[in-house]
């Protein structure tokens, strides 16, 4: 241990960890410029997270454009025109193989995620540890609906759960995998992450990059 953090715990001041994880996450992310508040200074927590939203997100918070992938030519999208606000987002996320599309190549830029959709791409982004199987189902072996993560879910939820991105309920410590993901979930996910940088894993092992299919279904 340095000799500061060795200084400031026996005296009682604040490490920069300690800093981190008191600050409300809303407040964190948006001082971060990965979420913003209406006009009104309202973050409306309870509103729900769209595909197109979750794309900008992960964009602003894993730099995506910056991945080789992301050069490739943008893809050809019947639902979302150029002139659409997310359209530059959605293609960076689609090319670089954190989000993928449905069937004949639409995206359906409006159509909510739930909390397992979008925290297992958000693990994606993230970089999935490659746990074994027999660790997946240890670590979801805890919450008792974990039998609702979609089955190609599994491996990117392990790694949410294990790095603490999740707003796990308190009183049940379920994960509630099929609701809708709101504002306030991924914000949680968000502050996590932002601690995370201050406070690395102890586990870096990841995927190079995250696969193509099966994510934002």
């Amino acid at each position: 241990m340095c000799v500061f953090f060795a200084i400031a715990l026996a005296q009682g001041v604040p490490t920069v960890v300690q800093a981190q994880q008191s600050i409300d996450p809303i407040d964190r992310v948006v001082s971060a410029g990965l979420m913003n508040k209406d006009p009104s200074g309202n973050f409306n927590a309870e509103g729900l997270v769209s595909r197109a939203d979750l794309a900008v997100i992960l964009v602003k918070t894993f730099g995506l454009e910056r991945r080789k992938t992301a050069q490739k030519p943008d893809m050809e999208l019947p639902d979302v025109a150029k002139s659409y606000w997310a359209y530059s987002a959605i293609q960076t996320a689609l090319k670089t193989g954190t989000m993928s599309g449905y069937r004949d190549g639409m995206f359906f830029p409006n159509q909510r995620v739930t909390r397992a959709e979008a925290l297992a791409i958000f693990a994606q982004a993230y970089g999935v540890f490659q746990f074994p199987d027999a660790t997946v189902g240890e670590i979801l072996s805890k919450y008792p609906d974990a039998g609702e993560i979609p089955s190609w879910a599994r491996k990117s939820m392990a790694t949410a759960l294990y790095e603490g991105f999740v707003n796990v309920d308190i009183g049940t410590n379920k994960i509630n995998p099929l609701k809708p993901m709101t504002r306030g979930d991924i914000a949680y996910a968000l502050s996590k992450y932002l601690e995370r940088q201050v406070r690395p894993t102890s586990l870096p092992v990841r995927d190079e990059g995250p696969p193509n299919r099966g994510m934002g279904r």
